[in-house]
């Protein structure tokens, strides 16, 4: 994060950027780091976080449409569901390393078209080929949105804030999926689904415009700019430099350890909020209605988890203990949602709202992540931390499916999901041995290995 703090010492103008040799030429002059520009951008990359998040909600919504207008089974509505998922974890590990190399514009907007397209190719959806092509281009999209907002959120603000600004996008996109899928279903009442796909479409093209018009890389500090002034190496071949700065990032102990603790809080929350809460409390004799509220209090928890936890790491000027903390919390709130007796819907919920609450110390992930690596290899932490997420997420919804008998009671539940408390726990253990960068962030985090 070294070369952001620099960055935020100046006010340079772009005439003054352009005298500098091998700078690359920026449009318009260059305003401060953590000014209203920057809040604009990252308010921009924010909205784009929330709206490709709810066409991801959305699928959950409409994909029963999508099935019967299109004559799909079940199993290839689900295909395309994982088909989503890892070609998203798989773009998630080259979208930082490409932001890293070439900075949010244009990516950014390539990014947005991507998702627009996707979402177009949805409305269009006949047969299984157009929707499998539809998932492929909207994860390609998608891989670039919640690691692009937290990496505008590392160049355009102080270092000390790349954290907190991480954990507000995080929040505004889990309030987008607590409330998106209520919206989309009463959208669904009113329009047809191709309608509903198309006009999302529609809001992406604005979104392009926008980012085209707005989203731009900020000048560097005067150190970088002594930097290039003094040596302007050849960059070396794009793919190469991106397993390069891949790799520096998985030698880097800090970003290992704290992907993986990141990687169990957070897919433990979403195997929980989206797939097997619901399940265990039906298996309790729950009403199915429960389940949309169980989903929705997960989320909420979240909103409030994501920014509460960094606000505490910056007030105690600490990341570890808040972090391991947190998801000891989250094991105990898992567990006690596994083995509550069987009428207590109230005390469900409440559990469910914790369990997103104390994944919020996930956050902490991509912040100890950034702050243990030079500035230029932000994004590339990031995405690394983000695509463990994901990945650790779909293994904890597909595993317990698996030790599942075919009509499984609920002592049954209890074994399966026993595995994610005991992840919790391993992740704690993990955080353990993550050198904490709270005290020395914008002193050289890239020291930390």
């Amino acid at each position: 994060m070294a070369h952001t703090a620099s960055a935020g010492s100046g006010g340079e103008t772009g005439h003054e950027y352009r005298k500098h040799p091998g700078a690359r030429i920026l449009h318009g002059p260059h305003r401060r780091i953590g000014g209203v520009e920057a809040w604009i951008i990252w308010g921009l990359c924010t909205v784009f976080v929330v709206w490709l998040f709810s066409i991801q909600t959305g699928y959950a919504v409409v994909s029963p449409e999508i099935q019967k207008t299109a004559g799909l089974t079940v199993i290839q509505i689900s295909l395309a569901g994982s088909i989503y998922t890892w070609a998203f974890a798989l773009c998630q590990f080259f979208s930082g390393a490409l932001l890293d190399r070439f900075g949010s514009r244009p990516l950014l907007a390539v990014a947005v078209a991507f998702v627009t397209a996707g979402a177009f190719l949805y409305a269009q959806t006949t047969n299984m080929a157009t929707l499998v092509a539809a998932q492929v281009v909207l994860a390609i999209g998608s891989s670039f949105g919640f690691v692009g907002a937290g990496y505008i959120g590392g160049q355009w603000f102080p270092a000390a804030r790349y954290g907190l600004m991480f954990g507000l996008v995080q929040s505004l996109a889990s309030l987008g999926s607590a409330f998106g899928q209520p919206v989309i279903s009463w959208q669904l009442t009113k329009v047809t689904w191709q309608q509903l796909l198309n006009g999302f479409g529609a809001g992406g093209v604005v979104l392009i415009v926008l980012f085209a018009l707005l989203v731009r890389n900020p000048g560097p500090g005067p150190e970088e700019l002594a930097q290039r002034s003094a040596a302007t190496p050849a960059r070396p071949p794009l793919v190469s430099s991106i397993f390069r700065d891949l790799g520096a990032c998985f030698r880097n102990r800090n970003v290992v350890l704290s992907a993986a603790l990141a990687g169990v809080s957070f897919g433990s929350m979403l195997a929980m909020g989206v797939l097997w809460g619901p399940r265990l409390m039906e298996a309790r004799g729950a009403e199915t209605s429960l389940a949309a509220v169980l989903t929705a209090m997960s989320w909420l928890g979240l909103a409030v988890g994501a920014p509460l936890f960094n606000l505490l790491s910056d007030h105690w000027n600490n990341r570890r203990v808040p972090a391991v903390c947190g998801v000891l919390l989250q094991a105990a709130a898992i567990s006690l949602l596994i083995y509550l007796p069987s009428e207590t819907n109230s005390v469900s919920v409440v559990t469910m709202f914790c369990v997103g609450l104390f994944a919020g110390a996930h956050m902490l992930g991509f912040t100890v992540a950034g702050e243990s690596v030079p500035g230029a290899l932000v994004g590339s932490s990031a995405a690394i931390v983000n695509g463990v997420c994901f990945i650790i997420g779909g293994l904890l919804q597909a595993i317990p499916g698996r030790l599942l008998p075919d009509h499984p009671h609920l002592s049954d539940y209890g074994h399966a999901l026993l595995l994610m408390p005991i992840l919790l726990v391993l992740g704690a253990l993990a955080g353990f041995f993550i050198h904490d960068t709270g005290r020395t962030r914008g002193s050289g985090a890239s020291e930390v290995g």
